[in-house]
């Protein structure tokens, strides 16, 4: 080690100290469900992108939920908690820079009975549609139309 070495260590050191903020400097705006909700899924497809899908299906399981500055996300199995909490990093930076509150946490409890059920005849595909719309149902009557 020189001198030259430890006196820009020291300099590197002292220009860090200086751009760290206070927890008391960083913007804590409020912020909606909605607003929230929307970087989330924005979030999930740019990880979907990059190739990262496993993160991206964690994260849209299941609709998160905003308790104050607390982001709340079930999710099915504990394996699945460990794999979202060690790479919620990434996530919790973009949230906190894109809604302008650095108080946002993320936490995640582990409901073993949530279970995804998927559609496959043509009647669970109708009976699934009819839950998210049902006007398709007097649609179907009015023009008396088969499953």
């Amino acid at each position: 080690m020189s001198l030259a070495s430890i006196k820009a260590k020291r300099e590197l050191e002292a220009s860090q100290k200086t751009n760290v903020k206070h927890q008391d400097e960083l913007p804590k705006e409020a912020f909606t469900e909605t607003d929230m909700l929307l970087y989330w899924t924005q979030f999930a497809e740019k990880l979907s992108n990059k190739g990262q899908k496993i993160m991206a299906t964690y994260m849209l399981m299941d609709d998160p939920t905003l308790d104050g500055f607390t982001i709340k996300l079930q999710l099915p199995n504990e394996s699945s908690k460990v794999d979202f909490d060690t790479n919620k990093l990434e996530l919790l930076g973009f949230l906190r820079g894109h809604l302008h509150n650095h108080d946002i946490n993320i936490e995640v409890t582990v409901n073993e009975v949530v279970e995804t059920k998927y559609a496959f005849t043509p009647q669970e595909k109708y009976e699934k549609l009819k839950t998210i719309n049902p006007a398709l149902d007097i649609l179907r009557k009015t023009f008396d139309l088969d499953v």
